[in-house]
């Protein structure tokens, strides 16, 4: 999508929902918790953030148009953006994320609600999923990350073709020794580094750049994921909520991560966005909310 055709689509849209915050007291901290207006008779959709060192502000407002048929719940995991750290930050992992999920759910008083992950918050979502499989009526992952860090090498390579000299000078010197050490400036500075990469349009890219990144707790899940690497297939093959896999086929995340989790989950359906990398909702926004809308009815089933 060029520029000028995203401009033209952010400016058709109506104004985006307020969002009303809250604080909920989840597994020992409080949570920073951001909705749009509930919707009668539609399942709120909760959407997980990626980044890892990232508040909600990630996804809003690029995810507004979905506020229109169904409340949208957003969130600032433990110790990231408005959320209180944990006593022992260092030791966060993404696992606490992944249980805050349901806590979360019950926390608001919610039967059952939809949920939306977006790269790492893909995973977040994957893995709560499978620890509240009563509480998740449907899945979306977006550009979700791998059910294995097999991954990892290949969007190194990628990346580094990506941007331009001094970025990918900075992608070389960060290698894996280096961001297996929970330092907020290290994990900050491969991110802006790695950030045009995520976009197939290098024109749009432009107009984007990632918040900065204070989180003590989210360097310490990246270096964790880092140094440790992980597989997470048995749980993955444990989720039995439909599922929605969406991922841009000009994404730095290889598409074969998309085809290896669509594969994994028991009922998924693997939708692959032409024109666009990392971002759908904004490189290709007319595709994207078409498919989550017609794959999320709108109503709740009769109970």
């Amino acid at each position: 999508m060029s520029k000028e055709r995203f401009l033209a689509f952010r400016r058709s849209l109506p104004r985006p929902p307020l969002l009303a915050p809250q604080r909920v007291r989840v597994r020992g901290v409080s949570l920073a918790v951001f909705t749009t207006p509930p919707v009668e008779g539609a399942p709120p959709l909760v959407c997980v953030n990626g980044g890892l060192l990232h508040g909600h502000d990630l996804l809003w407002p690029a995810l507004s148009p979905l506020a229109a048929r169904r409340q949208l719940v957003l969130y600032d995991q433990r110790g990231r953006g408005a959320s209180e750290t944990p006593a022992d930050a260092t030791a966060a992992r993404i696992e606490d994320d992944a249980l805050d999920l349901g806590a979360l759910r019950r926390a608001l008083g919610l039967r059952q609600w939809d949920v939306l992950g977006h790269s790492w918050g893909g995973a977040i979502a994957t893995l709560g999923a499978a620890a509240d499989p009563a509480g998740v009526r449907r899945l979306v992952l977006v550009n979700a990350v791998g059910p294995t860090s097999a991954w990892m090498p290949e969007l190194r390579v990628r990346a580094i073709a990506r941007v331009g000299p001094d970025d990918a000078a900075t992608l070389a010197r960060l290698d894996d020794a280096a961001l297996s050490v929970p330092d907020v400036a290290v994990h900050e500075a491969h991110g802006h580094a790695v950030y045009r990469a995520w976009f197939a349009d290098r024109e749009l890219a432009d107009l984007f750049r990632p918040p900065p990144a204070t989180s003590v707790a989210g360097a310490a899940v990246a270096a964790a994921l880092r140094r440790d690497g992980y597989d997470w297939r048995d749980r993955l093959r444990a989720v039995r909520a439909p599922s929605l896999v969406i991922h841009g086929e000009e994404d730095a995340l290889p598409p074969s991560v998309a085809h290896a989790l669509a594969t994994l989950l028991s009922n998924a359906r693997l939708e692959l966005v032409a024109g666009s990398g990392h971002m759908p909702f904004w490189e290709a926004p007319e595709e994207f909310f078409r498919l989550v809308d017609a794959f999320l009815p709108a109503r709740a089933a009769p109970s």
